[in-house]
């Protein structure tokens, strides 16, 4: 369960100040002790010598709300939530307008599993709060309360907006990706119980299992939306990708022209599916078959004419057919969809060199080792079903 930070939270949660003490009384030189011991304790993170100086401070002055308020504050660090609520609830009966004890105040609620009562009020902090501190701490509790209150959809959109405001904030990430990995567990826990024997639960189950580089089994449950829906779009692409990664996982082309029979048959079902027609392309251009690679890039491209990986097999083919003005044209189309990409910059040094531009070539091939050098020791993240994921280009 999610547990707000203890230390990292005092600093922005501190109240109390000079201004905030009685004025002179008999016990003006006890009040100035313990308030300064206290202070510098919180400041430390001693929360149980800050606790005993600010208990002995509210002795003596029981009518000042910043005691009470950093007293819920040392509370809460010490995970003491029932004792926190008494506190700032007092703190805020004498002083309506300490936001950020408001802002504690429903923090406690959800640290007791009262979401019901936190939730009203985290949603006002999470929306109102310019502390960055105050906002992340109440945004990261109120997804922590939608959740408890089974109320998904409200936690996803506070996960997408934390995100958005702390991009880089590794806890932040952390509870995302947590929520976003349970959520998609029950709902294909879901269709797996109202339909277990569908189309879509297969296909989750084949998509889940190519994910995890179960290829079998992805593949033999790709067989079983077929057999349910022989003519869906993807799914003979899908068995392709599948095959194909088997190969390269057991060192072997044995699957090879299966799957490149899959992606044939992906076509005859829908032509403008442009990966497959670009995997028959570049098997073509690995076996030297310049006409028939030629042709399905080209079909590629009609539907998907951003398509970077297809323009630089397209200017692969081109080059080896002696056109390099016609595959340096396909190459800067592939590096402005794309500038990262390493490949594209070593074709186009490939094109530049075969046209006599010898400045062309060597800047191409400069940009083509900075980014082989900053990209080394790294791996392409899977991202799955995207239009692009398909066999990449190499520098050859």
């Amino acid at each position: 369960m999610l547990r707000a930070r203890s230390l990292r939270l005092l600093a922005p949660f501190a109240w109390l100040a000079a201004t905030a003490l009685p004025a002179q009384t008999n016990d003006t030189a006890a009040i100035q002790k313990y308030s300064e011991q206290g202070q510098q304790a919180l400041a430390d993170g001693r929360l149980e010598e800050a606790q005993g100086a600010f208990e002995k401070l509210l002795e003596l002055s029981p009518a000042v709300a910043e005691i009470h308020a950093n007293l819920g504050l040392i509370y809460f660090n010490e995970k003491k939530f029932q004792l926190a609520v008494v506190a700032l609830r007092r703190a805020l009966k004498l002083n309506p307008n300490l936001q950020k004890a408001q802002a504690l105040l429903v923090m406690s609620f959800s640290e007791l599993g009262q979401y019901k009562d936190a939730v009203p009020g985290l949603e006002r902090e999470f929306r109102r709060s310019t502390d960055p501190v105050v906002k992340r701490s109440c945004g990261l509790h109120l997804e922590r309360a939608y959740t408890g209150l089974k109320r998904d959809d409200k936690a996803v959109e506070v996960a997408l907006e934390l995100t958005r405001l702390y991009p880089n904030d590794p806890e932040v990430l952390y509870h995302t990706g947590r929520l976003f990995g349970n959520f998609a567990y029950l709902s294909i826990k879901r269709l797996s119980d109202v339909a277990p024997n569908s189309m879509w639960k297969y296909q989750a189950a084949a998509e889940a299992w190519e994910s995890q580089g179960f290829y079998d089994l992805a593949i033999a449950s790709y067989r079983e939306v077929l057999r349910l829906d022989p003519r869906r779009p993807g799914i003979h692409y899908r068995i392709g990708r599948s095959l194909l990664a088997r190969s390269s996982q057991s060192n072997s082309q044995a699957d090879a022209p299966e799957a490149l029979q899959e992606f044939a048959t992906e076509l005859e079902l829908d032509p403008s599916n442009a990966s497959a027609a670009y995997e028959i392309a570049d098997a073509h251009r690995n076996r030297g078959e310049m006409a028939e690679a030629d042709k399905f890039f080209q079909q590629a491209l009609q539907y998907y004419p951003d398509f970077a990986q297809a323009n630089l097999g397209l200017a692969s083919v081109l080059l080896q057919e002696g056109k390099p003005e016609a595959a340096r044209e396909r190459v800067r189309k592939a590096v402005a969809a794309d500038p990262s990409n390493e490949v594209g910059w070593y074709r186009l040094g490939q094109a530049e060199r075969a046209l006599g531009n010898v400045a062309g070539e060597q800047q191409a091939f400069a940009e083509f080792r900075r980014l082989r050098q900053e990209n080394s020791g790294q791996h392409d993240a899977k991202v799955m079903f995207t239009p692009d994921e398909v066999t990449k280009q190499k520098a050859e």
